[in-house]
């Protein structure tokens, strides 16, 4: 048994910390998101649906992002058209919180990885407001898309650019990039 302790030992540390930091980062996000009433919109949310309406305003688009009146989710109106509604899962919370435990499973020099953290949980935040202002603009044009839009295509945009940045993290900066 100490055999396969002492040969696994990198995996069951890999394992022990991404599960660990996964758990604890979750358990904190649920306790923020409990502290809103059932029917209010957390604060990350509305940012992110702040975010969105400013991008497509920029670009000249008819859009309106408001809060559901009695649920807990934000409309997207475009072109005073409903289109689509920013729900807590479209914050790319859960996202980051996989994209940090995996990278602290596999953490590099300190500064490094608390750097890499930090432009990752950006990039990712801003990956994800570019996504949910295209999906709004490509659902108003092609609303038969749905499915693929954002059942295939737009989540396999984000977790595929993480799943890049792990690779690049695995290969360039931990400690195990040669």
């Amino acid at each position: 048994m100490k055999k396969y302790l002492i040969q696994f030992r990198p995996f069951l540390i890999f394992m022990g910390t991404f599960f660990t930091a996964y758990i604890i980062l979750t358990v904190v996000y649920k306790f923020y998101l409990n502290s809103f009433k059932a029917d209010e919109v957390d604060g990350i949310t509305n940012f992110v649906g702040q975010n969105v309406e400013q991008l497509l305003q920029v670009f000249n688009y008819n859009v309106s992002i408001q809060k559901n009146g009695s649920n807990s989710w934000l409309d997207v109106l475009f072109n005073k058209q409903y289109i689509v509604r920013i729900i807590e899962g479209c914050n790319a919370v859960s996202v980051i919180i996989l994209f940090i435990s995996f990278v602290l499973a596999f953490s590099g020099k300190l500064k490094v990885t608390l750097l890499y953290i930090l432009s990752g949980i950006i990039f990712i935040y801003l990956l994800n407001i570019i996504r949910i202002a295209l999906l709004t603009i490509l659902l108003f044009h092609f609303p038969e898309k749905n499915h693929l839009l954002h059942g295939v295509l737009f989540p396999l945009i984000i977790y595929g650019t993480v799943f890049i940045l792990w690779i690049i993290w695995v290969n360039k900066f931990s400690k195990y990039a040669k």
